[in-house]
């Protein structure tokens, strides 16, 4: 429940524990993105300040402050975890229908009642408008009929084998799942991560220190859907604190089953290492590279579109596409609309409506993969640059363009780093293979060969024929 701070102007979260706020004296501060793009240096040394006590609230001008949540204590992140093993012994004998069917009916109608709401949140962690409401829209598909229908069928199955045995398969839950949601969107990480609970298991979010205002008000829309399961205190528990510190809390702590992190691959295999060594279940969501095939038959306005998803968020989503290999005969002109689309796309406030670029942080490591690319044979068709909020090119401004690459032949493309890896950043290379070609040779013997060139991944060895 939100409760007001003392200047009353902004809403204060404390720790959510067995159902109860917990307050620690300690807080940490969200600020408004507008705020933060219209002057960053300024609104990161009012947090800093604010945060150490050097300030007062009511010193601050109104709407630069979002809210506060505290940082929990060590014997609170303990206790959330002992408060959630408690809850799951009694959460997970709960009957199906109750926690499972009646969770995923719950979900979906609060999900659509709290729309604007939840997009409101997201777009305080800087997510834009347009995109806040696809990420939504996402969940919504999770909760609908089919998708529950499915899940169910995972946690029981029953059928009879020669009409005498009755078989039944059930899934017994883990018991308490943390979950570790990503700094850049932890709102809809943590939501998926609630996902959990109707199998049968108890959860502990960290909310992350520098955007936890979303993931902690999350309890507002849970809790009261847990209330009306009968659910004990304890299944929800949210806490903010240092990832690192909280992380080793788990892996040591008796209590906790699976660890769910979103982050990237070096420090996830080292969550997984370090999980596996204290016998517990790592569910690791890390980086992804997904690539779109677009042949020479195919819808070439759907793929320019389905391409474009690229630059949502300025690419900082790990479900959007990272690359295309395009059939030779339609790449010039997918290309084209592609960049089309891509120069369309311009920076704003994340609250403001067709916004759908991001702010970025950094781009050093950016130009870096960019420059590798370029300086190994790619092309850059469109972007490359920083840019204002107002799209004016500047390399010191929070925005990128959206950049489109040419990479020309299959058999090379992947020796660059920008084709091997995710970027994280509103960076699209086009790989478009070769056509083959075929030289023949003859000589005055019987003997004839010849070699077929083709772009493939390895070098194609010469095929003799006598």
């Amino acid at each position: 429940m939100l409760t007001a701070n003392e200047a009353g102007r902004i809403p204060s979260l404390g720790s959510y524990v067995r159902g109860k706020d917990i307050e620690s004296g300690r807080w940490v501060y969200e600020l408004s993105s507008r705020a933060v793009l219209d002057d960053s240096f300024a609104s990161l040394t009012l947090k800093r300040r604010l945060e150490a006590g050097k300030v007062r609230l009511d010193e601050v001008p109104e709407g630069t402050v979002v809210g506060r949540v505290a940082v929990a204590e060590q014997e609170t992140i303990v206790d959330a975890l002992a408060a959630a093993a408690e809850a799951t012994k009694i959460w997970r004998a709960v009957p199906l229908s109750t926690r499972f069917d009646g969770w995923m009916e719950l979900m979906r109608k609060t999900v659509l009642e709290h729309e604007d709401e939840l997009v409101g949140l997201l777009t305080l962690e800087g997510h834009p408008l347009e995109l806040a409401r696809w990420e939504i829209s996402g969940m919504q598909e999770l909760s609908r009929k089919e998708s529950a229908d499915f899940l169910r069928g995972q946690l029981w199955q029953e059928f009879e084998i020669d009409g005498r045995r009755r078989n039944i398969v059930r899934r017994q839950a883990d018991g308490v799942v943390c979950i570790s949601p990503p700094a850049n969107a932890p709102l809809v990480s943590a939501l998926l991560g609630t996902m959990s609970i109707p199998g049968g298991n108890a959860i502990v979010v960290r909310a992350p220190r520098t955007a936890p205002f979303g993931t902690q008000a999350l309890r507002n829309l849970i809790a009261p859907i847990l209330d009306e399961l009968g659910a004990p205190p304890g299944v929800l528990n949210i806490v903010c604190g240092h990832p690192g510190p909280m992380l080793d809390t788990w892996i040591d702590s008796p209590h906790v089953n699976d660890i769910m992190f979103f982050g990237d691959v070096p420090l996830g295999l080292k969550v997984e290492r370090r999980c596996v060594e204290a016998g517990k279940k790592p569910i690791l969501e890390l980086a992804g590279n997904d690539v779109v095939l677009v042949w020479k038959d195919a819808d070439l306005d759907g793929a320019a579109a389905a391409l474009a998803e690229a630059f949502y968020g300025s690419g900082q989503l790990c479900m959007v596409p990272n690359q295309a290999v395009v059939h030779p005969a339609v790449a010039d002109e997918l290309i084209a609309r592609v960049v089309e689309k891509a120069q369309a796309l311009r920076p704003g406030y994340p609250d403001e409506a067709g916004t759908l670029l991001s702010p970025v942080l950094r781009f050093d490591k950016f130009n870096r993969f960019l420059s590798e690319a370029v300086e190994g044979g790619a092309t850059l068709v469109t972007g490359g640059h920083g840019m204002q909020l107002d799209g004016t090119r500047d390399s010191a401004g929070f925005f990128l363009e959206p950049t489109v690459l040419r990479v020309d032949g299959l058999r090379d493309a992947r020796r660059l780093d920008v084709v091997k890896h995710e970027t994280f950043f509103p960076l699209l290379p086009i790989v478009v293979p070769r056509p083959p070609t075929t030289r023949a040779s003859s000589t005055a013997s019987s003997t004839s060969s010849t070699r077929t060139s083709t772009d493939c991944a390895t070098p194609c060895g010469p095929r003799t024929r006598r």
